[in-house]
């Protein structure tokens, strides 16, 4: 009976939300950089970053997640086989960890880039012309403004990031998928196997806008909403 799997598949939350959480961390200090690089004025840095965020965002997000788990991983080994060390294996949940944010980083990338862009320069140019530090205008200044702005495409890419999360149980992770396939083949029941984990991801992206929309109501507090 699929009843007694339920509490299986539902553990694997645990995983899935690991995942979810350590990519968002990943992705947010790769888009914050990203951004920094593409608004910096160098040429080298702006290239470097566009040929990241262009790169990335132009391949499926599971063509990356086998490229460098298993191709890395090969890399890896045939390396340390010439330099005459031991074979490396690495950690799937490490593995989906810095996959999946290197991918969303690029998406960060160009989120935070239009609402930096989004915040007026002439408040930025007052903090510096006060003798601030240019990390320090970014902290006190640009970062609380550029919240308002960022937060619809952030919230966004969490939604999708979340999803992606389900392509980890492609490298072995125990993750609601993974619980799901072996319920599935206890049970022969893959309609309700699969029910399962689509209630679960519901339930997270329905929280998940909630907190968003609160979000959004306070930085947006002193704010005229647009009329259409």
């Amino acid at each position: 009976m699929l009843i007694e799997h339920v509490p299986h598949i539902a553990a694997g939350v645990t995983v899935t939300m690991t995942v979810a959480l350590g990519s968002l961390a990943v992705a947010v200090a790769l888009g914050l950089v990203g951004a920094a690089c593409k608004l910096s004025g160098s040429r080298l840095l702006t290239l470097l970053a566009a040929t990241y965020s262009t790169l990335v965002r132009g391949v499926p997000e599971l063509v990356w997640l086998l490229f460098l788990f298993y191709g890395a991983q090969i890399l890896i080994n045939q390396t340390s086989a010439t330099m005459g060390w031991q074979a490396v294996e690495i950690d799937p949940m490490l593995a989906g960890i810095t996959t999946i944010g290197f991918i969303f980083g690029a998406y960060m990338t160009e989120t935070f880039r239009a609402a930096i862009m989004a915040v007026p320069s002439g408040q930025a140019e007052a903090g510096l012309s006060f003798g601030m530090s240019p990390l320090r205008v970014f902290w006190r200044i640009t970062l609380p403004q550029m919240v308002r702005f960022a937060l619809p495409s952030f919230s966004n890419n969490w939604m999708v990031l979340i999803k992606s999360t389900a392509l980890v149980s492609v490298i072995g992770l125990n993750d609601l998928m993974h619980r799901a396939a072996m319920a599935k083949s206890a049970t022969r029941d893959s309609f309700g196997a699969y029910l399962v984990v689509c209630v679960v991801y519901l339930a997270i992206t329905g929280v998940s806008i909630g907190v968003f929309r609160l979000l959004e109501l306070r930085f947006s507090r002193g704010v005229r909403g647009a009329d259409l």
